[in-house]
Order: structure tokens, then sequence, then C-alpha cells
């Protein structure tokens, strides 16, 4: 797949990211070989997804990783999508800790808003930027070769964990066969996943995308994992940023509501994957410019380490 020489790639990212311009080329192809084959899941929502700048920048860092060696799988959201077509057409979304209730006709615009506009614009966006590298992506769903696998989620209540909310069409992932997204990367293709698979009944559901992020993470053994977000990373009450957690400071965050709404699923997530085997989790600020490059090929600090 090499159209350019290593060397060069890191050239061209030197162009976007002037701190690997700064290290050079012999300590970011140092950098570079320690991720070199070793697969990493990117976690694409919030600002990146919806921002134009930021959509050409999170395509040209997974275009440049794919074309170094690194193979790169992207699990997308698309929550101000949705929201925006649920609006239009005149419902009312709703949330119950962190997770989006889903009935049968949200279902549908959600359906179509990830496999359809979203994920064909990633992919667009991807291909367009990696066409120099020879780069290019491939667009699939859980339900794409039975490749997630989901049962009806009740959701404990983080009060009371004997009430469990009935939120819908949302799916509790029961197992992921990695064969799919394995073949594509054996391809060289980088594949583009949006988070909607089927029960045993073959009857569609959502499934948080950070959530669908974690188990394909856990699933292809995913070097590090990246959930791509709105803020800087985990925030403190004072809105400074936390560097590190693990499942003890979670439990404390959580008990005295730091960490509420759409976090909860990603800090579980990001846990439960760390818990399972891949090797690091990062909760990166999806608005930095070339956020990806910057976390994987300088020492910049960027976002919350998860740990065990």
């Amino acid at each position: 797949m090499l159209y350019l020489s290593v060397p060069e790639l890191i050239a061209e990212a030197a162009k976007l990211v002037p701190a690997i311009k700064d290290a050079g080329v012999t300590a970011t192809s140092e950098r570079l070989t320690q991720l070199q084959d070793q697969k990493i899941v990117v976690k694409y929502g919030g600002n990146a997804m919806t921002d134009e700048t930021l959509q050409q920048q999170f395509a040209q860092d997974v275009a440049l990783l794919t074309a170094m060696g690194v193979p790169v799988v992207v699990v997308h959201g698309g929550g101000p999508q949705i929201d925006a077509m649920l609006q239009r057409v005149g419902i009312e979304g709703q949330f119950v800790q962190g997770m989006r209730v889903t009935d049968a006709d949200t279902m549908s615009i959600v359906d179509g808003v990830l496999c359809g506009n979203v994920q064909g614009q990633i992919v667009n966006l991807i291909n367009q930027a990696g066409k120099s590298y020879g780069v290019r992506a491939i667009g699939l769903s859980g339900k794409d070769g039975r490749m997630i696998r989901v049962k009806k989620m009740l959701l404990p209540d983080l009060n009371d964990p004997a009430v469990q909310h009935d939120i819908g069409l949302v799916g509790e992932v029961i197992g992921v066969d990695s064969a799919p997204i394995d073949a594509l990367l054996s391809a060289e293709f980088l594949p583009v996943v949006s988070p909607i698979a089927a029960d045993d009944h073959g009857v569609t559901h959502n499934v948080n995308a950070d959530v669908a992020a974690g188990e394909i993470a856990v699933a292809v053994r995913a070097h590090k994992l990246m959930l791509l977000t709105n803020i800087k990373g985990v925030l403190d009450k004072q809105g400074e940023l936390i560097a590190h957690i693990d499942s003890a400071s979670a439990d404390v965050l959580k008990a005295d509501g730091t960490l509420y709404g759409g976090m909860l699923p990603k800090i579980d997530s990001a846990l439960d994957a760390a818990q399972r085997g891949v090797g690091a989790v990062h909760i990166v600020d999806g608005r930095v410019p070339h956020v990806l490059l910057q976390c994987l090929l300088t020492d910049a600090a960027v976002g919350t380490a998860i740990s065990v």
C-alpha cells in the first residue's frame, strides 16, 4: 500500500502537526514502529463529526496512519445528525442515563441516518483524504456478517440497580465476530462501522457507539481504543482535566455526580475494554486539530487515560 515511503508520510504528517516536525523523522519513526501492525479502534463522534474542518482533519489523520502501516478501525456515532432528523419529523429525543430511548419510529430514523448519511459521508471523506496514499475505506454496520449480536437492553438504575429502565430498541452486545473487520483489514481496507445490530430474531437495535467501539476493540484485540468527545477529556467539578481514571476513581466520580449523561456509557465502555485486554484506552478532545496524530505520534498529553 505504500505509495509514499514512511519518511515521506511522516513529512506529510509534520506539515499538519508542528510537534511532529519538531520531533523529527527519527524520533517519530521510532514511535511509529511501536504502532505498526497494531490495531487502533477510534470512536468518531462529537464536534469532530459536525465541523467541516475537523472532519477533513480526522480523515487526514486516519488515512495517514493507515498508510503508515497502522491498522485503523473507525466506529462512528451520529447523535447531532439523529437529533436534527428527529426534530425535522417532529419526534422529541429522550435519554436515560446517557442512552437514547429508541422506539420503532426512532429506530427507523437512527438506522437511516447512521448507515446511510453519516457512514457514507465518513467513507467518502477518508477515501478522498487517502487517495494519494492508496487508502480505501469501506462502510459496514454491525448487522453485516452478523458481526455484532445483541439482546434487548434493560438499563439498571444508577441509584437502585433493582430498578431496570426499558429504553426500547437499544441493544446490549452479547457477542462480536471480528471476521468481517479482519477480512477488510487483511485486504488493506479501512473499516467504518455503524453501531446498528440485530438480535437473534433479526430485530434491528441501536447500539451506543462508545459501547460498540469498546466491544469491537476487545474483539479485534486492539492495541489502543481512542474515544473522541466534545470536551478536553473527563473533567472534574471545577472543569479541570482529569488525566487518569481507574475503576475505583470512576465509582467515586459517579457517586458524586461528576460523571453523568453521555459520559457514563463512555467511561463504562472504556473501563470494560481496559479490563478485557485492550492495551490502552484514551478519551480525547475531538476538537483539537489532528488529535489522533498528536496522541499517537507525539508526546502530547491529550485527554484522559483509562485503566483498571
